[in-house]
């Protein structure tokens, strides 16, 4: 009986974590339900074995070269993990490099490794130079995730220039695959775009400067999956500058994805024992389709990035000014909304642009982060001790990257701006982009806001950043090392940011980039949420929300409520925004001094429901039941994460025959366990006050939407034995 014990757990897999099979040359990172296992083949090439659902270790074998012939493999290789730009080697590249002789020939081969805890580091380097590059990976069992990066070191004697300088290379099984990524616009970010994986590249990418609202930095692989079932292979950058990922098909039918710092305006000098840390590349799998996959990946961002993730708080309700004032700021009126703010129940009154510097119109005044006299004749003391008399927090808007040409700082460093000399200095929205990778810019950027925050008992920022890098000249430093720019600007954003947080340990800060172009697992580990788009018009949010939601979770995901008709002309019901808005982290935005007492009215109760559910809504998990991509109907159902709770939102936008619409089945319930079923509309039909987890999953609700933009929230309680 204890032989055949030993067998059994033999053939079972092996506990979550990182181990070294030294019989094998492997490596295996596993997770709860996946296993990610790299070898070391008969030729020092570190190259992928496995990656998916969970495997024994007595199913591996060891790392091969494969056959083949030269002009259809890589060196013989199938699935490298990290490849030089050398040898026999037609795919996208993770590492090109120069060196001081003009050599451009890289080939990596293993040297060693170390294992601490749940990190695994692979060291490689050229055959013949030392140029090292270690691998690092890291495995998060209970998210089934796995980060990677690399981290490249000239040990020459001699300047080594990068080319290219990638985080990791991911590769799937063979076959044909679909590809699923987030593209757009200002105004239309994170649509949500699915093609097949054809032969060759498919680029997506940022030479922007920041994260882009034309593609964010996420990719999902699969054959055949659902939203509730199948394989999905997907990854995410954590970078909030230029970034590129590549999906590539060769000819032999095999896919993999290569991610990391755009190579494009990119030549990273390192002088002898300087290193270059790529960004990191998360990367996981689901066997359960792209809801299971989603969840996963908020999972992780809110336990292992988020910045409250080891004692997790929840997104307040705050109303936002800009909308009602624009750049007419005063301390009256300030007071004034927020004093209408608090009788609705927000909790963070944020005061937005017009209130520093010479800033009446957005033509000046950017870059002079010192209170306006005019406007507030003894600071902004006055206006904060009234909202936190309300009992709410004090927030406030700054661009600390912009300056207008109109301004005291321009005027006493024109030369701080990002320029090429002689050339012209692009202004977008009036305004030029400080170099923030100079040391200078970046300290008085840290000595101003630092002394704001120090000065004034503010609790939240919203950071915005309104426009693209354009003439990325840097001439203050050798031509050689001015492509430096795109890499440094980004990492002294994030050590102002950093430095900030550690400073005023209570500090909450929102990432804004003239709506969601700043949107990432970089930024996201060091803000509380983001701005999702500069479109705030509740239909059009639906598939912004949507698309937002493949990569990234409701809780950093901010959405005001806002005045109607907004962009388009629609105008859609009060209560059908507040629904829409309620989906993640609920902000209002309108104009409240044209709210009438009807609207304010129900703006308080929104907020109160909203308070009731948040926690369901931040916490839990997200099933997408009903896609605003495939019809009229619109559905979302959160699960608390003890499930207890259960909280749907479902919107019809038009119903051009009245229609009874089929029955909504619900997922994620425990189909023997019964729920309490609250409706605060009257727009269920038939429904008992209590039914089962398997009745709800199974059968479903009858919904009474009817008419254009109708909406409805409704909550289920498990009922306790």
């Amino acid at each position: 009986m204890k032989i055949l014990a030993v067998l059994a757990m033999l053939s079972l897999p092996a506990a979550a974590g990182v181990r070294h099979l030294a019989d094998r040359s492997l490596f295996v990172l596993e997770t709860e339900r996946t296993s990610y296992v790299v070898g070391v083949n008969e030729s020092k090439q570190v190259q992928l074995v496995y990656w998916g659902a969970k495997v024994a270790d007595s199913d591996l074998s060891a790392a091969r070269r494969s056959g083949g012939f030269a002009f259809e493999n890589s060196d013989g290789m199938s699935a490298e993990e990290y490849a030089g730009f050398g040898g026999l080697r037609f795919v996208e590249p993770a590492l090109k490099a120069t060196f001081a002789d003009g050599v451009r020939d890289v080939v990596l081969r293993y040297v060693s490794h170390e294992i601490k805890g749940e990190t695994l580091e692979i060291r490689v380097k050229d055959i013949e130079r030392a140029l090292d590059v270690s691998l690092v990976y890291t495995a998060y069992p209970a998210q089934d995730i796995i980060k990677r990066s690399a981290r490249i070191t000239n040990r020459t004697p001699g300047k080594v220039v990068l080319e290219s300088a990638q985080s990791a290379t991911w590769h799937v099984p063979q076959g044909r695959y679909r590809l699923s990524y987030l593209t757009g616009r200002w105004a239309g970010e994170t649509n949500l775009v699915r093609e097949p994986v054809n032969p060759g590249k498919k680029i997506l990418e940022s030479r922007r400067g920041n994260t882009s609202h034309q593609f964010n930095p996420w990719f999902a692989l699969d054959e055949s999956a659902t939203e509730t079932a199948g394989n999905v292979w997907f990854g995410a950058l954590g970078w909030s500058g230029n970034w590129k990922i590549v999906v590539e098909r060769t000819p032999n039918d095999a896919t993999q994805v290569t991610g990391g710092y755009n190579d494009f305006d990119f030549a990273y000098p390192l002088a002898a024992g300087e290193s270059l840390e790529t960004p990191p590349f998360y990367g996981g799998f689901s066997g359960a389709g792209f809801g299971a996959a989603s969840r996963l990946m908020h999972r992780f961002e809110r336990s292992q990035l988020a910045p409250d993730r080891a004692a997790p708080k929840p997104r307040p309700v705050l109303y936002n000014s800009w909308e009602a004032t624009e750049f007419h700021v005063t301390e009256e009126g300030q007071k004034a909304l927020a004093t209408k703010a608090a009788k609705l129940g927000v909790e963070l009154f944020v005061m937005d642009d017009g209130w520093f510097g010479a800033r009446d119109h957005d033509r000046a005044g950017l870059g002079d982060w010192f209170v306006n006299k005019k406007k507030f004749p003894n600071g902004l003391k006055p206006l904060i001790s009234h909202v936190q008399s309300l009992g709410m927090k004090f927030g406030i808007w700054v661009e600390p990257e912009m300056i207008n040409p109109d301004s005291d700082l321009y005027r006493a460093h024109p030369d701080w701006v990002i320029h090429f000399p002689g050339r012209p200095r692009t202004e977008t929205r009036n305004q030029l982009i400080l170099n923030m990778a100079r040391e200078d810019v970046k300290e008085h950027i840290f000595k101003v806001l630092d002394a704001l925050l120090t000065e004034n008992d503010i609790a939240f920022i919203k950071w915005d950043m309104n426009r693209h890098v354009t003439e990325p000249g840097w001439p203050a430093v050798a031509p050689s090392e001015q492509r430096k720019i795109w890499v440094q600007y980004v990492r002294n954003v994030y050590e102002i940011i950093d430095r900030l947080r550690a400073k005023h340990p209570k500090l909450e800060i929102e990432s804004c980039s003239g709506g969601g172009g700043r949107v990432d697992y970089g930024i996201l580990t060091r803000v509380d949420q983001v701005w999702t788009s500069d479109n705030t018009e509740a239909f059009d949010r639906l598939k912004i929300q949507e698309g937002f939601s493949f990569a990234y979770s409701p809780k950093v995901m901010m959405d005001w409520v806002t005045d109607v008709p907004n962009m388009n002309g629609r105008v859609t019901p009060l209560a059908y925004r507040f629904h829409v808005a309620m989906q993640g982290s609920l902000g209002i935005g309108g104009d409240l001094n044209k709210w009438p007492e009807q609207d304010l009215g129900l703006a308080a109760k929104m907020v109160e429901l909203y308070k009731s559910i948040r926690g369901t809504v931040q916490e839990g998990e997200l099933y997408r039941l009903h896609s605003p991509r495939e019809g009229a109907l619109t559905a979302n159902f959160y699960v608390s994460p003890d499930g207890k709770r259960g909280v749907l939102f479902a919107f019809l936008d038009h119903q051009q025959f009245r229609r009874m619409l089929p029955p909504l089945s619900l997922k994620g319930l425990d189909a023997k366990a019964s729920y309490r079923v609250r409706s605060f509309d009257k727009k269920l039909m038939g429904s008992k006050e209590t039914q089962s987890g398997a009745w709800l999953m199974n059968r479903g609700l009858d919904l009474r939407l009817g008419g254009d933009y109708d909406s409805t929230v409704v909550v289920f309680e498990r009922i306790e034995p």
